[in-house]
């Protein structure tokens, strides 16, 4: 396992501020190593439940009674298997003192875990668990980093192999036992269809009607696969920025697979000659860019956008957090160039400067407030917000 500091750093954080923390993220993420990464910094007594072992689950019959007596930190793993816990957390949560602090692991978002929104209102703060970044594996590795994605048994296997190998179990498993677990009863067939079309789609604007034709099904039914697949971290709505104007802009989302390595195994990608050889490596690679910015700055998904006009010009991403606003183009390319879309883009939005991410090595501008960013430099030249 790499270095996750940056991710333990933020969950004490929000423990100065809330009583209970919700590390949310797909299986097999690294959720479980993280808690065990912030009990060793927050010591003092740790108690631990995995709501996938009936023997934990089993303690937990009666909450009040197993959880009211402990102090320190106390983990709840799986906590979509129980979501009639957090009530129970709700009165723990507001006695006097805090004697006791929870930390929940989860692999649903707070949509698909609406009890907790309801229940722990203003006693709870999310953190969403993303895959391994260039932060944690280092500029030298960025080409595996993307051909493999971020989820740490795929980027950590010994080979090429076991690594494409480990991702198709996932993608198996995912829909033929995650999804029951939480309660999503979805015929595993048509998902697997599903997922590899949005596979196809990532990177394209979302039409709900021309993926259902293609399915033969209702504009409702694709929207809630694609749902699903949201709420359990694996695809991502990037929404479009828009405010009040005169400008035809569109008003769609984006539609991206979370982990590109995922991506590139609903693909049939195997190695990176493969990948170069796709007609969808510039999106996969837009994607991969996008993640990781986001996780460099540490803007949350809300903050994130895209922006487009109906007259062709548009800015892959826009980070919006009050009154900041910063823009990023993506090209997979490494001799990038200044385009009118840039600097309409830069009028509209009001941005002071730009920078457009790139596979090459070396960041340096290309034109007036408008700079070109090696991705394997992105650590060190675009700072956090």
């Amino acid at each position: 396992m790499l270095d996750r500091s940056h991710d333990v750093a933020r969950v004490l954080d929000l423990f100065g501020r809330f009583p209970v923390v919700a590390v949310l993220g797909p299986r097999q993420i690294g959720k479980s190593t993280l808690a065990g990464l912030v009990a060793e910094k927050v010591g003092g007594e740790v108690a631990s439940f995995d709501l996938e072992d009936p023997r934990h689950a089993s303690q937990l019959a009666n909450p009040m009674v197993a959880l009211e007596d402990r102090r320190g930190l106390v983990v709840l793993d799986e906590i979509q298997r129980r979501p009639e816990l957090f009530d129970a957390l709700r009165v723990l949560a507001d006695r006097r003192g805090t004697p006791a602090r929870f930390l929940i692991l989860g692999s649903a978002s707070p949509d698909l875990l609406r009890h907790s929104a309801d229940s722990l209102a203003g006693r709870i703060a999310y953190h969403e668990l993303r895959g391994f970044s260039i932060d944690d594996v280092g500029p030298k590795h960025v080409n595996e980093l993307w051909l493999r994605g971020g989820f740490p048994r795929s980027f950590l296997s010994a080979t090429a192999e076991a690594s494409a190998e480990w991702r198709r179990e996932f993608v198996r498993t995912y829909i033929e036992r995650d999804l029951n677990l939480l309660g999503l009863q979805l015929d595993p067939q048509i998902l697997r269809r599903f997922w590899s079309m949005l596979a196809h789609y990532h990177g394209q604007i979302w039409n709900a009607s021309e993926l259902s034709r293609a399915f033969g099904v209702t504009d409702k039914t694709v929207r809630r696969y694609l749902d699903v697949l949201c709420g359990t971290f694996v695809a991502r709505r990037l929404e479009p920025w828009f405010e009040n104007t005169k400008k035809r802009l569109v008003k769609a989302p984006k539609v991206y697979l979370a982990d590109t390595g995922v991506l590139h195994t609903l693909l049939g990608v195997g190695d990176r000659d493969d990948l170069l050889a796709h007609p969808k490596v510039g999106a996969s690679f837009e994607g991969f860019a996008i993640e990781q910015i986001a996780v460099r700055l540490g803007a949350r998904a809300e903050e994130c956008f895209y922006w487009a006009v109906q007259s062709g010009a548009e800015l892959d991403l826009v980070v919006v957090r009050g009154r900041k606003r910063l823009g990023f183009e993506i090209k997979f390319t490494d001799a990038p160039r200044a385009t009118p879309s840039m600097r309409s883009a830069m009028e509209f939005l009001k941005l002071r400067k730009l920078d457009v991410l790139h596979i090459g090595p070396d960041t340096f501008p290309i034109d007036r407030d408008i700079r070109a960013v090696s991705i394997r430099r992105l650590n060190s030249d675009i700072e956090p917000l």
